[in-house]
């Protein structure tokens, strides 16, 4: 059986593994390791994936994994999720559709702190649900902008998904991080006028909320939440100046969170404690399905399947934008029966040189796959972010939130659309980085 042969029938075992709820670092070392058996012989396979755990978990730069996940699971227990829907409620919640803008710029700022898309949503749902649901706003809009709002901590730093891209495609994770700012801040804006238009077309949707907040109760509001705006200006911003590196950007944040929690009194040693436990459980298993996801890579180099397909792709004399649609909407396929991170570790070894072969930007590409990936969790069958909602509002039927969530959908759409036509929305940040 010759070697493409072999890498072909691997992608289909691997889909049918995860297809099976194999986790997924698990499927990635089966395949990665019995296919390279089949191609250069069981030694060399065993001796490779040995290598690989090794080189994998004592990777300098992978540290800045577990730090930012530390950084993000010690603010989540603090807290902070409540103080920051007060604050931005006391600034929107009297406009049409103000709660629901509310929920999805909580849901922007909460992500990006927990980095989970299951943590946001069941968080902010529980804070913001039974507040729209005080002031009659209909549950076809309100659990459809908290099932959105989750997505958004793809984009905003720091974003381990991006952070994961980074290391699978050997992109500057500094410059990913910082090119998610404006894509994120693109599709807020868009989130944000989707739900103005669903009230202007329905009011019934969203009733006007006729009290609203003083000027001293607004600031009083942004005093609560300072830590977060100063452990992510010093973070983020020593990244885009140059000062720190990722890593050590990651440290700052873990260690000035921490600091946070025993000042303020925020967290105490049993938060303090679940935070190191959930961290430890997140990173073994991001680490596992990296170690995988190398493995498999390695797998699919000796079989050729890549180089294969790239020049293949470079002999068809089409516009390399088909190409690219081609691309995302297989992409956008996958994410209806795969979760985002699984697409990234099955795909990128494949779809990254060809997407670089016709001349597009990887760091550029990276925030479009992981947008295009992560409605996945919006639609069905999947519909991880659909069913966390379901959770935390048992009484709102599953049908209600999946037709609520369509133009949310076609707003993460538009914003695919608007950075390939203006790439440098993504890019120009990270082309002025130091």
């Amino acid at each position: 059986m010759s070697p493409e042969m072999i890498g072909v029938l691997g992608i289909a075992a691997l889909i049918v593994l995860f297809m099976l709820r194999i986790p997924v670092g698990i499927s990635l070392l089966m395949v990665g390791l019995v296919g390279t058996a089949l191609i250069r012989g069981l030694d060399i396979a065993i001796i490779q994936s040995g290598r690989t755990a090794f080189d994998t978990a004592s990777s300098y730069t992978l540290s800045v994994i577990p730090l930012f996940i530390l950084m993000g699971m010690i603010l989540s227990y603090s807290g902070l999720g409540g103080d920051l829907y007060k604050a931005v409620d006391s600034w929107m919640g009297h406009l049409k559709g103000g709660l629901a803008m509310a929920t999805i710029g909580t849901s922007a700022i909460f992500s990006s702190i927990s980095g989970s898309l299951n943590a946001t949503t069941m968080t902010v749902g529980k804070i913001t649900l039974p507040e729209m649901e005080k002031y009659n706003y209909k549950p076809k809009l309100s659990t459809a902008c908290v099932a959105a709002g989750g997505t958004l901590g793809v984009l905003i730093p720091p974003s381990v998904v991006l952070v994961l891209y980074g290391i699978l495609t050997r992109e500057p994770i500094g410059k990913l991080l910082i090119a998610g700012i404006i894509p994120g801040i693109v599709q807020i804006i868009l989130f944000f006028l989707t739900i103005y238009i669903l009230v202007r077309r329905d009011p019934s949707l969203a009733p006007v909320r006729e009290e609203k907040a003083s000027f001293g109760v607004k600031v009083r509001s942004l005093l609560k939440i300072w830590p977060f705006f100063c452990i992510f200006g010093i973070s983020i911003g020593g990244i885009y100046l140059g000062v720190f590196t990722p890593t050590e950007a990651a440290a700052i944040g873990a260690s000035s969170s921490l600091l946070f929690a025993i000042i303020t009194g925020k967290v105490d040693f049993k938060k303090l404690k679940v935070s190191f436990n959930e961290t430890v459980r997140l990173t073994a298993y991001i680490f596992l399905i990296l170690i995988g996801a190398t493995l498999f890579s390695q797998f699919l180099t000796v079989s050729r399947i890549p180089v294969t397909i790239t020049s293949y792709v470079g002999t068809l004399d089409l516009n390399p934008y088909l190409i690219l649609i081609f691309i995302l909407f297989s992409l956008f396929l996958l994410g209806c029966f795969i979760d985002g991170l699984s697409i990234l570790v099955l795909t990128l070894p494949i779809i990254y040189p060809i997407v670089t072969d016709l001349g597009f930007n990887g760091i550029w590409f990276g925030v479009i796959m992981v947008i295009i990936t992560n409605i996945g969790a919006l639609t069905p069958p999947l519909g991880v972010s659909v069913y966390d909602v379901k959770g935390v509002a048992p009484h709102v039927p599953i049908e209600t939130i999946f037709k609520g969530i369509i133009p949310m959908l076609l707003a993460m759409i538009a914003c695919i659309v608007v950075l390939v036509i203006f790439p440098d929305l993504v890019t120009v940040l990270p082309n002025l980085m130091k």
